[in-house]
């Protein structure tokens, strides 16, 4: 008893606990603790409300290091903000937790959130039970999702037009979206090159991001194969290889050394002649064995030092040494190679193939990197990101990053619905109808609430797209509702119609019902804490 606290009696012979530590302690009930959390949400889902849609704003991020980080993903925006709050970090995780699963609308899904927790304070100000409000929002929001199914269209994975229109709305707010017809079109056909469409699944592992700042964004490509920041190991090697057969080697590609403690007194220049003979004698037998097999270019994990890298030139073996353990495994996928990791294991169908192996060079600097194409297993690809400059490459690639992972959301799932706001608009038309059946008296009001709620991301993208926010939407919302058409939504790029389908503004329905769902668990759980024990301030802090 004495670790928590004491035991007393009262005048009556009651007993009671008198809690240890309780000055040092701060404590918020009730309803206090409740508006604690909603503030704290609504906080961090204003900061990145102005970062949705094609027109929203960047964020620059600056951390501790002097690192500069600018970017208008949420999920990057929340995870580098130092947020101290307990509740607001469970909004970072929302948002990183939407990334993970979907990789696209991290931003909507904590907009969202932020919307409904203002909602429920309302209905927390009307005296409504948090739980009634909680049960309410899981009836509206399962509502929402069966609107989406209902509205949602599909077509066939195969249609590459549609494809590269999903990834064109993924990419259209972001820094890409100069030349995001060409981005699109890489994410499109990188997934497709390593989707097994049998299993309607992606392997990511095969996908491989490299960036290098020079040149401009329309300089980046697709490469149906490997690049490896590496280059010849001698300056002197050929520069391009046609038909090239590879050797992937773990193991030291050196004459072999004593392994045992034993040491190898050398008294003589004659046993010094020797012993460098044997060894040069050793290292030509390797190389010999090498070339027997048919390999004309040698990949290897380790290195080797400069006298083996002259016979090397001098014997005409290609090689380029200190190659990394994930791009090795990755050559080996593309080039249908087998990894060596002893040398007496080497022989000819172990070695991988490819139609071309080429040395990239970068302007004026000294960078070298290599590329090997035309693989034998050509479901491994590199996607090559060039950029003005490092923050625009790490930009570029999570642009490209959010597109990938959509287009393999399509090929799990190719049902879409359209973007523009249209698809929450018309689920806030369907929540509210279904408040006007007539509810349980009470769950009307957490139906009506959620329904304002989801129009928190219309309002947000007419507001960042320059329009005045409460007219567009409402126009929008009346011509939805007197025509049936769930495909009006609010004309971000200034087009001058509101038809999302002739736009081709598209989103996955699986990213919009991960949103919904992920967003009301997230507000359920923050209304139902009502107590909040935490550490006092120490004396003198601000």
């Amino acid at each position: 008893m004495s670790s928590i606290g004491t035991l007393a009696f009262d005048e009556f012979g009651r007993p009671f606990i008198i809690i240890r530590d309780q000055d040092k302690k701060k404590r918020l009930t009730g309803i206090d603790a409740l508006k604690s959390h909603i503030l704290a949400a609504k906080a961090v889902a204003n900061t990145i409300r102005t970062s949705l849609g094609p027109k929203g704003l960047d964020k620059m991020m600056v951390s501790a290091d002097g690192d500069i980080t600018v970017t208008n993903d949420g999920a990057t925006i929340l995870q580098k903000m130092e947020v101290e709050h307990q509740v607001a970090r469970l909004l970072v995780q929302l948002s990183q937790s939407q990334d993970d699963e979907i990789g696209d609308g991290t931003t909507g899904v904590v907009v969202l959130a932020g919307a409904l927790l203002e909602q429920a304070e309302q209905l927390l100000d009307k005296g409504i039970h948090p739980i009634r409000i909680a049960d309410g929002f899981d009836m509206a929001a399962h509502c929402a999702i069966e609107n989406l199914e209902r509205i949602a269209e599909s077509f066939p994975v195969s249609d590459r037009e549609q494809l590269v229109r999903v990834a064109m709305t993924t990419l259209g707010s972001k820094i890409v979206n100069k030349c995001h017809r060409q981005f699109a079109e890489i994410a499109v056909d990188a997934v497709m090159a390593v989707a097994n469409l049998e299993r309607r699944d992606v392997n990511f592992e095969l996908i491989k991001v490299e960036g290098k700042q020079g040149a401009k964004l329309e300089d980046t490509m697709l490469v149906k194969g490997v690049i490896v920041d590496k280059d010849m190991s001698h300056p002197q090697m050929p520069k391009e290889l046609k038909d090239v057969k590879l050797a992937i080697l773990t193991c030291p590609f050196e004459p072999p050394k004593p392994k045992t403690k034993h040491k190898l007194d050398v008294t003589s220049v004659e046993d010094f002649e020797a012993l460098r003979k044997y060894e040069a004698d050793k290292f030509e037998e390797m190389v010999d064995q090498v070339k027997a097999t048919g390999a004309n270019l040698v990949i290897c994990q380790w290195g080797f030092d400069d006298e083996a890298n002259h016979l090397l030139l001098q014997k005409q073996l290609p090689a380029v040494r200190w190659v990394g353990g994930p791009e090795i495994e990755l050559i080996a996928i593309a080039t249908g190679g087998r990894i060596v990791p002893r040398f007496s294991e080497l022989s000819a169908d172990k070695l991988g193939r490819a139609g071309s192996v080429r040395e990239l060079n970068f302007g004026t600097t000294k960078d070298r990197m290599l590329v090997i194409e035309e693989c034998h297993n050509s479901k491994a690809v590199t996607i090559f990101i060039r950029g003005g400059n490092k923050m625009i490459v790490d930009e570029a690639k999570r642009s490209l990053h959010d597109a990938l992972c959509v287009i393999r959301n399509l090929v799990k799932d190719s049902r879409v619905v359209y973007g523009g706001g249209a698809a929450e608009i018309s689920c806030a038309l369907a929540v509210a109808q279904e408040a006007d059946k007539g509810l349980g008296s009470l769950e009307q009001y957490p139906f009506r609430a959620f329904a304002d709620a989801l129009e928190a991301i219309p309002l947000a993208l007419a507001e960042n797209s320059g329009l005045p926010p409460i007219e567009t939407v409402t126009a929008v919302k009346s011509r939805q509702a007197k025509e049936g058409n769930p495909y009006l939504g609010i004309d971000c790029n200034h087009c001058g119609m509101n038809d999302m389908k002739t736009q081709h503004v598209l989103e996955t329905l699986a990213s919009k019902k991960q949103q919904i769902m992920l967003a009301s668990q997230l507000v359920r759980m923050i209304l139902k804490i009502d107590d909040i024990h935490s550490p006092a301030e120490p004396m003198g802090a601000q």
